[in-house]
């Protein structure tokens, strides 16, 4: 009982954000024209997205760093590609941060690392975004407008950023993001190592690989980067990674190759 009344009380609360936050049916058509692995064949599934889409827009800050201007457009566009991964999952897996950062293109960070001998390295990286427990997620918002074109190249950043979102639910970037009861951790341990190491020897070899080579760099990064490819280039992910494919679909609660308009 108490349960039901609390799932009404949640749906209320939810209804009245989407009716203050709504997304006009132009804006809505434009942004799936401009990002086509958004669409869904199933007309309920479609109208899920569109209202985790509201939601989100609701629950999280947005800001902009000089050169971008922070339009409707620009949100729904954040909004509705970090929202794919989370459409059977539920915003709530999102809950550990609020805040969004955009910024015209790449920005250059600082970072330093320490060798086995303890001397401190230090050099700058280029990033297009960056997701930091507790928040905020930092995007390009050169490279997030850019998505549709760059999905035939599994590349799509937001995908990625919030890919890592899940993956510290738990407190560790590693790869193992919180799982359902139905698929044992050290199943998915098992694909993930297999097939990441298979695919490290595959970037070592120089050899062309579907999912983007920056996923070598360790088990987390190449969790965020099969995601990419599983969301917007999920045909050449099936092939190419089967095993992991399957685990995905069973996390995500999902089967984009199959359900791409």
């Amino acid at each position: 009982m108490w349960q039901r009344l609390l799932g009404r009380l949640r749906e209320r609360r939810d209804d009245a954000a989407v009716a203050r936050r709504p997304i006009p049916d132009d804006l809505w058509k434009r942004t799936l024209g401009r990002y086509p692995f958004l669409k869904r064949r199933d007309p309920e599934t479609a109208a899920t997205l569109r209202r985790l889409t509201s939601l989100f827009l609701d629950r999280k800050e947005f800001s902009a760093q000089p050169g971008v201007r922070l339009t409707d457009h620009v949100a729904v566009a954040v909004a509705a590609q970090a929202c794919l991964p989370i459409l059977r999952l539920g915003l709530e897996a999102y809950d550990g941060f609020v805040g969004i950062v955009l910024h015209p293109d790449q920005v250059v960070a600082r970072r330093s690392t320490v060798d086995e001998d303890g001397v401190v390295h230090e050099y700058d990286e280029l990033l297009s975004g960056e997701a930091m427990e507790g928040g905020p997620v930092m995007l390009s918002w050169q490279d997030v407008r850019a998505a549709g074109r760059s999905a035939a190249d599994a590349y799509n950043v937001v995908i990625h950023e919030f890919a890592h979102v899940l993956d510290m639910a738990d407190g560790v970037a590693d790869g193992v993001p919180l799982l359902p009861h139905d698929l044992p951790r050290s199943e998915w341990i098992a694909v993930l190592d297999a097939d990441y190491e298979a695919f490290c020897r595959r970037v070592d070899a120089e050899e062309d690989t579907a999912l983007d080579p920056y996923g070598a760099q360790s088990p987390d990064e190449f969790f965020a980067v099969a995601s990419e490819a599983f969301f917007v280039a999920p045909e050449a992910m099936k092939k190419e990674h089967p095993a992991l494919y399957g685990v995905f679909v069973r996390y995500y609660r999902q089967d984009p190759a199959a359900e791409a308009a």
